[in-house]
């Protein structure tokens, strides 16, 4: 083993010393022009794009039971998004109850006018009928309901027309029904 030299010893000496001067110290990774740009452009978007984007997920968020109760058919549609909007002028202290009342059967409703659907359901569902796209027990039925509030009170226009539409689609799948064949005992008689 060699002792070290003495160019070794002021070598190491210098090298301890520059160790014990503190270097200059970054905060970020980035160049502090591009810091200072990309704080102010971050700082725009929090103060812009945030707000508006708290309030229309508030918005999507509170009219939710609405979109519920129009894709469940339910006959008070509209009560339920008069109750959303309050909901959004209360900061959204009404919400629950128009969420629940979307997902009610509305049972007194049916008592009184022999539906638990609202019109436009008989109405989608005529149309298809038409097309064809609806089986025959549930034609029957859903024109037994129409029937079934006609007999408690007045129909509107739509859901007649929506009842000659059942009938119809009754009358063409009666029709189809009926096959065209020959009797068994004709044939032997002749």
């Amino acid at each position: 083993m060699t002792l070290p030299t003495r160019t070794h010893r002021s070598v190491a000496a210098s090298l301890c010393a520059a160790l014990l001067v503190p270097a200059p110290a970054h905060a970020s990774f980035l160049p502090p022009e591009l810091m200072d740009k990309a704080a102010f452009y971050l700082a725009w978007f929090i103060i812009v794009a945030l707000p508006i984007a708290g309030i229309v997920l508030f918005w999507l968020v509170h009219i939710l039971p609405e979109k519920i109760a129009h894709k469940r058919h339910h006959p008070q549609k509209d009560a339920i998004q008069t109750l959303c909007l309050l909901s959004l002028a209360f900061g959204g202290l009404l919400w629950p109850a128009a969420w629940l009342w979307a997902y009610t059967k509305p049972v007194s409703y049916r008592q009184a006018y022999g539906t638990d659907k609202g019109e436009e359901y008989f109405i989608e569902m005529a149309a298809k009928a038409e097309a064809g796209e609806v089986p025959v027990q549930d034609l029957q039925y859903l024109r037994d309901e129409i029937d079934a509030m006609a007999a408690r009170g007045a129909i509107s226009i739509g859901l007649r027309q929506a009842n000659a539409k059942f009938d119809a689609a009754l009358r063409s799948a009666a029709g189809a029904a009926v096959p065209a064949t020959t009797v068994p005992g004709a044939a032997g008689a002749a």
